[in-house]
């Protein structure tokens, strides 16, 4: 794992940088609020070259565009929540943030951009600092050597248009919010600086840190001093001359656990750097059909959650996002939470992890994406890396998915999905690694659930939605499972069905009416048929709120809302919601 993810440190990104961890506690200037903005339609503005941002400097000169007294937007947010007429759209909107600055001696700045949906290109003072792809992983510029002393603009084109070989690809269940949609800083260190660290348990232990710190300046070979004051550990080594140090801390840790979700303040030291933040330890492994935390075996009582705070039908992003849908999840009885299906916002992470909740944490590798395009299998090995590097000190997350409900008859899907496995398994051996499938066979009453990706996961994750898409074929109760990876826990990801809240119109019993009772009557079943699965290890309904997705047409019922939520988009509870808290209060409690 220490030499793997080294060396996707060192290649880092399309143009060559990694992204920093724990920016809250690093020296930040935060440049979140009003960026002036300009909207792009047309995508004439690059042919304009309104990045630099030039006046009139003689009676005949004039320019088409200008960012002084036009639209201004909020940061971090997406742009289709904030003007009526950008509700819908998906392509160009340029950004532009002007602030003041005096590097100082023996510094160093970088400019951190927590996401920016889905192209982004940035400009320091009319300069390219370069390029990213990817909605959802942050990334990073140094502008050390760019920085003026003064006045400075920063310059960034945003867009969301879907890609066809994108991340997602052309396709998807979900809104597509755009815009820099999460926290903007500008991060100061010094000349050598903490570049990166891993502290967690190693594979199987639970005693036993195996880790390392990673420095970047010109002295880079140095004392490294790692503390745990709350258990008196200060251990010391020093670093190499590519500032690699490796870290092994034995203590006897009070392990993390839904129950029990302790963090321990860790700091991390150099001469020239320091950086602290709160991490816990806890080990996680499938042994005989289950899952085992901490050695012991944990039924995972899940939960689905989208990016989006449904009271203000706009993409999460803060705190107070992450606390509201997290509090949800509590309230119905979860341990585990699955951020679909992209990372989510960095509060999320962290606020499950300090409320207790597992976290299940997914790429976007979703349904259409065409894996014979050569550029696709590199794309997901970048926001793999970006997704490992952000969160691999999270001890709540417990899973990477690497793909959802792709299709096993697409060229190039399993070689391009095995490889992006072996991959993770290289960057982190400790978690879970997952593939969600729903290509499995239902007829007769009997589940066949195979599919080549199972035999690389740590889980058998199956998306089912019978009594919905499908319907039953016998008494749930008496449903058969063909399940060829017979040996590993079974973990159901999606079911369920749409119901609106409050509809009365027509029959109870039919779907066509999107009654809350025929969504209450496929839970009811579905509970019945997990009691006949082998080695279930936890469930996951789809999903907490009711969300907004483009593809759901129907004008009375739907309203543009994908209707599956326990709880529709304004909190009310569907009926659904409290068969599942009854179920998941009855597992045994962690």
């Amino acid at each position: 794992m220490l030499l793997s993810l080294f060396f996707f440190l060192l290649i880092g990104n399309a143009d060559g940088q990694t992204a920093m961890i724990n920016v809250q506690g690093r020296n930040t200037i935060s440049l979140n609020g009003d960026w002036n903005v300009i909207i792009d339609p047309a995508g004439v503005g690059e042919w304009q070259q309104v990045w630099r941002e030039q006046k009139p400097q003689k009676k005949t000169d004039f320019f088409e565009y200008s960012f002084d007294n036009g639209p201004v937007l909020k940061v971090p947010a997406d742009f289709n929540t904030q003007m009526s007429e950008l509700t819908f759209f998906e392509g160009t909107v340029w950004y532009r943030k002007k602030f003041h600055y005096t590097l100082q001696p023996a510094k160093r700045l970088f400019l951190h951009f927590g996401a920016v949906n889905y192209l982004a290109d940035v400009y320091l003072n009319g300069e390219k600092l370069g390029h990213h792809e990817g909605g959802f992983t942050p990334f990073q510029f140094e502008i050390t050597n760019m920085v003026r002393s003064g006045f400075n603009s920063i310059v960034v084109k945003a867009n969301n248009a879907r890609q066809k070989n994108g991340l997602p690809g052309l396709g998807y269940d979900w809104f597509n919010y755009g815009g820099i949609t999460r926290d903007v800083n500008l991060i100061e260190t010094g000349k050598t600086y903490i570049k990166d660290y891993s502290i967690q348990l190693q594979k199987g232990s639970i005693d036993t840190v195996a880790g390392w710190v990673l420095l970047d300046g010109l002295h880079s070979r140095q004392k490294v001093e790692i503390s745990i004051p709350e258990l008196g550990i200060q251990y010391k080594a020093v670093s190499n001359d590519e500032g690699l140090a490796p870290v092994y801390i034995s203590s006897k840790f009070t392990l993390w656990s839904p129950g029990q979700p302790k963090l321990y303040k860790v700091i991390v030291k150099i001469q020239t750097d320091s950086v602290a933040e709160y991490i816990g330890f806890r080990s996680i492994e499938t042994k005989e059909g289950k899952v085992l935390l901490n050695n012991k075996p944990v039924f995972l009582k899940a939960v689905n959650i989208h990016e989006e705070n449904p009271y203000k039908k706009a993409r999460a992003n803060s705190k107070q996002d992450a606390l509201l849908l997290l509090s949800a999840a509590k309230e119905l009885g979860c341990n585990l939470v699955r951020l679909a299906h992209y990372p989510h916002n960095e509060h999320m992470v962290r606020e499950a992890e300090r409320m207790g909740l597992m976290v299940w944490s997914e790429l976007p590798v979703y349904q259409h994406i065409d894996f014979t395009d050569s550029a696709v299998p590199a794309k997901m090995g970048a926001m793999l890396g970006e997704m490992v590097q952000r969160d691999k000190n999270r001890c709540g997350i417990i899973v990477w998915g690497l793909s959802n409900e792709t299709y096993p008859g697409a060229s190039n899907r399993s070689n391009a999905l095995v490889e992006l496995t072996k991959r993770c398994r290289g960057l982190d051996s400790a978690r879970l690694i997952a593939h969600v499938i729903n290509s499995h066979k239902y007829q007769g009453n009997t589940f066949e659930v195979w599919d080549t990706l199972y035999q690389y996961s740590d889980i058998v994750a199956v998306n089912e939605y019978a009594g919905w898409y499908m319907p039953w074929q016998g008494k749930p109760s008496d449903t058969k499972w063909k399940i060829t990876c017979h040996d590993k826990p079974v973990f159901i990801s999606e079911f369920g069905g749409e119901a609106l809240y409050g509809s009365k119109y027509g029959r109870a019993d039919e779907a066509a009416n999107w009654r809350e009772e025929y969504q209450e009557k496929i839970y009811k079943d579905q509970l019945e048929m997990f009691a006949t699965i082998p080695n279930l290890a936890g469930v996951c309904p789809w999903l907490l709120f009711d969300y907004r997705s483009l593809s759901r047409l129907h004008p009375v019922y739907q309203q543009g809302y994908n209707r599956k939520g326990l709880l529709s988009e304004k909190g009310n509870k569907k009926k659904a919601w409290h068969i599942m808290k009854a179920y998941y209060a009855a597992k045994e409690k962690l």
